[in-house]
Formats: C-alpha cells, sequence, structure tokens
C-alpha cells in the first residue's frame, strides 16, 4: 500500500511539474526589451532612432474585448486610403515592424504599427500564439475602417506569430482584408510544439502533449487544436503570400508549404534561400521587396 501511494505520489508530481512547467513556458515566453529589439534592428540596419523619430507619428489605443488596452502607432504620410497592418512576432513589440513599416512606406502605402497583448505597452496576462490575439487584430481592423472610411484598401503582414494571428484572422468569418502576407507562420501549435520539444528537450512528445493540453486549457481557456492556421486557410478567400526561409530552424519551411497547398483561391508562395527565422528580408531583401510587388500586381 505504501508503495501505491508512493507511486501515485511520484505520477502526480510529474504531471504538475511537466504541466505547470511548459505551460508557463508557452503562456509566459521570455520577451525582448525594447533595447534589445532596438539593438538588433539597428546592427541589421533597419533601424534609425533618429529617422524614427522624426517620422509624423499618430499614437493610438483601443480597447481589447478581453479588458485591456491595445496600443499602436498610424504613420500616415500620404493621402491615401491605401494601408497595412503589421503584426510582430512572439518576444517583440512593434519596434520590430519598423523594418516593414519601412518597406510599405517605400511603396507608397500607409501604415499600422501595434503590440500584440502582453507585449510592448499592449496589456494581457498571456500570450496564446494567435488565438486571443487574432481578436485583438479583429479590433484594430475595425478601429481602422471607421477612422478611414469605406474607401480603405487594406493589406495585413505578420511574422512568425503574427503571421498566424494574421491567418487565423482572415480565416474567420469576416476576412476583412483585401490581402494577406504571412510570413513564417506554423501550421498548427500542436504540431510546433511537437516539433520544439524535440529540438529543444529531446522529448517526445507523448511524454508532455498528454499533459500539456488540459493544462492550457485549464489555465489560458484555449485548446491548442484551434490554433491551426492549417484550418484557417482553407477558409480564406482573399489573396495571400507565403513567405519562408528554407532554413528556418525554428518553424520549418514546409509548413508554409502546407498553408499554401491547403489555401484556395489566389495565392503565391516565395521560399528564401537564404534566411533562418524570421529573416527573410533581412537575408533577401530585394527579392522580398520584389515578390511584393509582383504579388501586389497580380492582386490589385
Amino acid at each position: 500500500m505504501k508503495k501505491f501511494f508512493i507511486g501515485v505520489l511520484i505520477v502526480l508530481s510529474y504531471i504538475l511539474i511537466v504541466g505547470f512547467f511548459f505551460t508557463n513556458r508557452l503562456m509566459f515566453i521570455k520577451k525582448k526589451t525594447d533595447a534589445e529589439i532596438i539593438h538588433r534592428e539597428t546592427k541589421l540596419g533597419f533601424f534609425n532612432q533618429n529617422d524614427y523619430d522624426a517620422l509624423e507619428k499618430q499614437p493610438f489605443s483601443v480597447p481589447s474585448s478581453f479588458g485591456y488596452s491595445i496600443k499602436g502607432t498610424v504613420i500616415a504620410p500620404y493621402e491615401t486610403n491605401r494601408y497595412m497592418i503589421l503584426c510582430h512576432g512572439v518576444t517583440v513589440n512593434r519596434l520590430n515592424s519598423v523594418k516593414y513599416m519601412n518597406l510599405f512606406l517605400e511603396k507608397g502605402w500607409n501604415v499600422v504599427i501595434y503590440d500584440h497583448r502582453r507585449h510592448g505597452e499592449t496589456g494581457g496576462k498571456t500570450t496564446s500564439y494567435g488565438h486571443y490575439e487574432k481578436f485583438d487584430l479583429q479590433t484594430v481592423v475595425h478601429w481602422l475602417k471607421n477612422k478611414v472610411g469605406d474607401s480603405l484598401t487594406l493589406g495585413i503582414h505578420g511574422e512568425s506569430m503574427g503571421a498566424v494571428t494574421t491567418l487565423l484572422y482572415a480565416g474567420m468569418v469576416e476576412d476583412g482584408a483585401d490581402f494577406y502576407i504571412a510570413d513564417c507562420p506554423f501550421s498548427e501549435l500542436e504540431a510546433q510544439l511537437l516539433y520544439r520539444l524535440k529540438v529543444e528537450f529531446k522529448l517526445p512528445g507523448a511524454f508532455v502533449m498528454p499533459i500539456a493540453k488540459p493544462f492550457v486549457q485549464f489555465r489560458d481557456r484555449y485548446s491548442l487544436k484551434k490554433v491551426s492556421p492549417l484550418k484557417a486557410v482553407a477558409a480564406i478567400k482573399k489573396p495571400v503570400l507565403f513567405i519562408h526561409s528554407k532554413d528556418d530552424d525554428y518553424i520549418p519551411a514546409e509548413m508554409s508549404r502546407q498553408l499554401y497547398e491547403q489555401k484556395k483561391g489566389p495565392k503565391k508562395l516565395f521560399i528564401a534561400e537564404k534566411g533562418t527565422h524570421a529573416m527573410s528580408y533581412a537575408e533577401n531583401r530585394k527579392e522580398y521587396s520584389d515578390v511584393i510587388d509582383e504579388f501586389l500586381d497580380e492582386i490589385l
């Protein structure tokens, strides 16, 4: 009997340790500071503090449906109804979107950059890798449409988690933009976590996922299975440009290929020859810019 209770205690301890350890890493992933982001982006030649400060910027704050404020910035130097909303990746904030902001400003688009929940100046207690973030993106879209009016021509660009958020939003009934650009998204959160478990911890998913899934459901009130761009893209009617680096070492490029195959209707796929995760633009600047021009020429 004593051995039985010891065995039960060991099993319960394992479940609790694994459940809380991995869900904590997921929900409260460590974020980069503004200084770290600016240092990296400056080193890559994407951020110039003087140039950024000189831009005429309009800060905004809109209420999320989850009880916090979504903070962002509008950069609108052109008298045009063409706007891009930029969605950053996990651990960073809207400062990381400045490189894409500059790219689209050069192409004559006004730009909206904003912080996802629990990042930058936006509130929120947890990161959900697109699940709750897609509703915040919807809020920003509605706010911009009210601001600009019915004449708005809207594109949404997302990188990594921002790309997942973009696709999940696009797969909603609303599908409220005219086109989407998804740079290095995963196809399904569960598949991505299984891949990272194998790479980072050398653990088979069977040891972790059966425990982690109910813990996420209990602690953050959503199912990992619902964070599935692969399911979302089947419902997207508007054009999508998928971008990924061939040698991405964090999210495999095969995931963008799966998404591209699943998407019906207008679509385009660009697999960059150089670069690791979220570095397609950094390592292939001309090609990246050119494929966006080609995509826009085809759809607009």
